[in-house]
């Protein structure tokens, strides 16, 4: 029923997500507010962990930038139509990913019409996450993005993508999903942003490191809307 659907919906979503970018544009915005989900998927991972994370994020944002985000962060399914609701969604899981064809075309339509999707590993959805971004984007490869990048240098600098969890040891990278220069899907690895932006009393994070995830994650953010 979806694979029918989306070619009727799709002759609405470029309107309906150009007035939503234009309300966001530039942070400012007179009336209202605008919402960032969260991505509910299947295969068995915990799409729900880190429930505290876009929350705190979100007032974060509020505080330097005086956006009107609202807190209130619901869970969308990677099939559903809604997700055109949103101008960001951030993913997060510590395990197995499995996204069927229907909603690979969702979540492809999803972005190319002006979505954001942030893929957040929480430690251990690596070597599921790569196959399914490639099921979405089979002619797509993922781009390590320089320390140059501009999402490094918004409101906050940073040379590179930080690293708030050890892990594995290894360096922190940022890739993404490439059109004609525009991010259409960003995927933070071996640095679990998400663990940096919960509650201090989760993960016992220092000050100093919940500092340089929050200021990534604002960075994101305001990436978005001004790309």
């Amino acid at each position: 029923m979806l694979e029918k659907k989306l070619p009727v919906f799709g002759k609405m979503k470029k309107q309906y997500l150009f007035f939503s970018f234009l309300i966001c544009v530039g942070f400012i915005q007179a009336q209202g507010s605008y919402k960032l989900a969260v991505l509910k998927y299947n295969g068995g991972g915990d799409y729900y962990a880190n429930p505290t994370s876009l929350p705190n994020l979100i007032s974060y944002c509020n505080q330097t930038f005086g956006t009107t985000i609202s807190k209130d962060v619901p869970y969308v399914e990677a099939g559903s139509k809604d997700v055109f609701t949103y101008p960001m969604i951030h993913m997060t899981g510590h395990g197995n990913v499995v996204f069927s064809k229907a909603e690979a075309e969702n979540l492809r339509l999803y972005m190319q019409s002006g979505g954001f999707l942030h893929i957040d590993d929480n430690y251990g959805m690596d070597q599921y996450i790569r196959t399914e971004i490639k099921k979405i984007f089979p002619d797509k490869d993922l781009i390590e993005l320089p320390p140059d990048h501009p999402i490094f240098h918004q409101k906050f600098e940073f040379n590179g993508l930080p690293k708030i969890h050890e892990h594995d040891g290894k360096p922190a990278q940022a890739f993404a999903i490439l059109d004609k220069g525009r991010i259409l899907c960003l995927y933070t690895h071996e640095t679990d942003l998400g663990d940096g932006w919960e509650d201090q009393s989760v993960h016992n994070d220092t000050a100093e490191k919940r500092q340089q995830a929050l200021k990534m994650g604002a960075n994101v953010i305001m990436f978005v809307f001004m790309q």
